[in-house]
This record gives structure tokens, C-alpha cells and sequence, in this order.
């Protein structure tokens, strides 16, 4: 009797140590779980902040563009709640340190792999600091050229002079000489024109000159300067060199080049084609005499 009673307090007594080590691991875990609960919110909140005020600071400066301060804003936000995540591992007993390396072993693994994708990212961020183009203006790279449509962090869109869409990798922007087409306010033209050298040089100067003036396009400051650039082969090239509004340099061009020909064409001005001159010897002619050189040479041998 004594044996049975003895066997049903030992069960009482493990039962009870058994609770009891429930109800501890249950009080502990429920602290560790709310504690994490909070943790999730107020670092939640703590990234919206951080990702908000970094993104207002960037907006400041007028030169940083909007998809920079976004990118940034994100990066800080990802940043908090990266370690957020780590400290509520941390009130589960996890061990951090191992977390770490692990996430820097796996980032290095993923700079590899992305070497390329990363490169164009740094591409992006130097095109949208330094901003050599914009959207809406006409950019050229020897290669690529278009008007730009979208700067992104990967690429930038592009539309061609004749309407197709081009998507260029920032790397291949980053890295060459671009020439921006569209961020001057003025631009300088030369005008060349070949005329028949029986032709009035000074009358070909002076229409030019007047079409320049008569132009509104063409601008009297710097003043337009008319001169003889070469005489050529066939022709004597009359140039004259001015300036329009960038955002008509195209336009004036092409007027100025038709009106040039129209009028060279009423004050009977010739543009004449390239001419070479032939000349051939009769049968009676003697053949050329050798020089001393070819007398002096001694002949090969087979």
C-alpha cells in the first residue's frame, strides 16, 4: 500500500514539475513573441520614417532626381527592416552572429552573379547625380542617340529621330563621351557651298549673307560670317557660319540650305559636279624618255 501511495505522489510531482516547466516555457515564449510583435511594428514604422525622411532630404537638391531618392529611401528602408528581423530571431534564442555571415556569404555569391546588373545600378545612380542628359533631350554616343524618355536605375529609354524605341544599358552611357544636343540654347552651323570658279565670288558671298539676315531664325549676335573655306579641285567652296535657338538649329538648317540653292540657282550661280580633265597621246607621239633613274636601274632578274 505504502509502494502504490508512494508511486502516485512521484506521478503527482512529475506531473507538476511538468506543468510547471510548460507554464515557464509558455510565459517565456509569450514574452519572446509579444516582444517580437513589438519589435515588428515599431521597426515597421521606425523603415516608413527613415525611408520617408532620407527620400524628402534627397528632394531637396535640385540636381538629385526622383528615381535616386527612391532608390535611396528604399535601400535605408530594406536596411532597418533587415535588422529588425535579426533582433527578433535574437529574442527566440537564435544565434545572430551565424545570420550575419550567412547573409554576407550569400550577398558576395549574389555580387558575383549580378556583377553586370550592379554595374549598370552604379551606372544609373552616377547618370541620375550628375545628370549629363534629362528626360526630353536629344543625346548621342556615337552608337546610341535618341531622345531620352525614362532615365531608370537599369536602363535608360530612348525614342530614335525616326519613332522606334531603344533601351540602352546605363553602363554603355556611363562609360563613353555622350554629346546632349538639346542643353545649349544656341548652336553655330556652318554652311559650304561649292560654286565654278567662272562664277562672282563676292556676289555668292553677299547672298548668303542676305539670306542669313533675312532668316528670323538666325541670330544677329554672334553676326554671321561669310569666307572662302577652300578651293577645291573642281569647285570654290564659299561657307558661312552662324547661329540659331537650339530648339530650331534643325529646321534652320535645312531652310537655310534650300534657300541657298534657290537663290544660287535665280542669279545663275553653278554648283558644278566633281570634273577631271583627260588627256591622251596621238599615235604620231613620241613616247616618254626614260629618266635617269629607270636608264640607271638594272633589270631583274627571272
Amino acid at each position: 500500500m505504502d509502494n502504490i501511495e508512494q508511486q502516485v505522489g512521484d506521478m503527482f510531482k512529475a506531473s507538476g514539475d511538468f506543468a510547471n516547466a510548460i507554464w515557464a516555457m509558455v510565459i517565456t515564449y509569450t514574452f519572446s513573441v509579444l516582444g517580437a510583435i513589438i519589435l515588428l511594428i515599431v521597426g515597421w514604422i521606425v523603415a516608413a520614417i527613415v525611408q520617408r525622411s532620407i527620400k524628402n532630404a534627397f528632394l531637396k537638391f535640385d540636381n538629385v532626381d526622383r528615381t535616386l531618392a527612391g532608390f535611396f529611401g528604399n535601400i535605408a528602408r530594406y536596411g532597418v527592416l533587415t535588422i529588425v528581423i535579426i533582433m527578433v530571431l535574437g529574442q527566440f534564442g537564435v544565434q545572430t552572429a551565424s545570420i550575419l555571415a550567412a547573409l554576407g556569404a550569400a550577398g558576395l555569391a549574389i555580387g558575383l552573379a549580378l556583377q553586370g546588373t550592379l554595374q549598370n545600378i552604379a551606372a544609373g545612380i552616377m547618370l541620375l547625380v550628375l545628370r549629363p542628359f534629362r528626360v526630353g533631350e536629344y543625346i548621342s554616343t556615337g552608337s546610341i542617340d535618341g531622345t531620352v524618355q525614362e532615365v531608370g536605375l537599369f536602363a535608360t529609354e530612348l525614342k530614335t529621330i525616326d519613332g522606334l524605341f531603344r533601351l540602352a544599358p546605363n553602363s554603355t552611357l556611363w562609360n563613353v563621351s555622350i554629346t546632349n544636343y538639346s542643353r545649349v540654347s544656341e548652336r553655330m552651323h556652318e554652311l559650304a557651298i561649292g560654286i565654278g570658279y567662272d562664277d562672282d565670288l563676292r556676289q555668292a558671298i553677299d547672298i548668303l549673307l542676305d539670306l542669313a539676315k533675312n532668316n528670323e531664325n538666325v541670330l544677329a549676335d554672334p553676326e554671321p560670317y561669310a569666307f572662302v573655306k577652300e578651293l577645291g579641285d573642281s569647285a570654290v567652296v564659299v561657307a558661312m557660319r552662324y547661329w540659331a535657338p537650339g530648339a530650331v538649329w534643325w529646321k534652320t538648317t535645312h531652310v537655310m540650305t534650300r534657300d541657298a540653292k534657290l537663290a544660287f540657282d535665280e542669279a545663275g550661280i553653278s554648283i558644278p559636279f566633281p570634273q577631271v580633265t583627260l588627256s591622251s597621246l596621238d599615235a604620231d607621239d613620241k613616247p616618254l624618255e626614260k629618266t635617269d633613274e629607270t636608264a640607271d636601274k638594272p633589270a631583274e632578274k627571272s
